[in-house]
């Protein structure tokens, strides 16, 4: 019969996640070892090593499960938003209060993927995908001239751009709070989305845009 795991199996895994998603974020992907993890779980290497077989696969489960949680924001909030013009002030309040919680694991997304083998590489960035794709979906609803002007998902990068680097600047807890600033970059988008002017462009260049966007994820690109 196999041995079942321990009960302290999944809180352990966790506190290692946390503890690396926090070292990553805080001196650097390449600079963080497997020693300085252990230490900062209170493990042996030998034991972290039970667990992750090394940081590349740590950096890679602490990405794939931000932003599977963030997709799983995006599906609930659709689910539950009956007015579909309501979906993208929705998303942007909800994203905004989730990164307060996932400040770590999100620099992980957003800077350490580029780290780690192709394969988990495109796994993440087709979760990516879908998450940018829905959001492009709340945009047409408000402006159905993006989608037709092959524009939503130029516009939801720009919504990203916004939202993506808050924990580089944002410190809560001096005038503001995540939920109070949830609301602001909210109407802050939408104003400025609803009110601008689309540009136009010909076809072909039209068509350069789209296959462009196959390429747009959360991810900072790298030169």
């Amino acid at each position: 019969m196999a041995r079942g795991r321990a009960p302290q199996y999944d809180e352990q895994r966790a506190l290692i996640l946390a503890q690396a998603a926090r070292l990553f974020a805080q001196q650097g992907f390449m600079a963080t070892s497997m020693n300085q993890v252990a230490e900062a779980c209170g493990l042996s290497k030998a034991a972290l090593y039970h667990y992750f077989r090394d940081k590349f696969a740590l950096a890679a489960h602490i990405a794939e499960t931000h932003v599977r949680r963030l997709l799983e924001v995006v599906v609930q909030v659709q689910a539950d938003c009956v007015e579909p013009r309501r979906l993208l002030p929705v998303l942007i309040e909800h994203f905004v209060r989730e990164y307060a919680s996932a400040q770590h694991a999100h620099r992980v997304l957003t800077e350490d993927v580029r780290f780690l083998a192709d394969e988990d590489r495109r796994r993440i960035l087709e979760v990516e995908r879908e998450v940018v794709q829905r959001f492009a979906q709340a945009i047409d609803a408000l402006r159905p001239q993006a989608a037709a002007g092959r524009m939503d998902k130029a516009l939801a990068m720009l919504l990203f751009g916004m939202i993506n680097w808050l924990f580089t600047w944002f410190k809560p807890g001096r005038e503001l709070e995540y939920a109070q600033l949830a609301p602001i970059v909210a109407d802050l988008f939408l104003h400025g989305m609803l009110e601008m002017t689309l540009p136009t462009y010909p076809v072909a260049a039209a068509g350069a845009a789209e296959s462009a966007s196959d390429e747009l994820s959360l991810q900072r690109k790298t030169p």
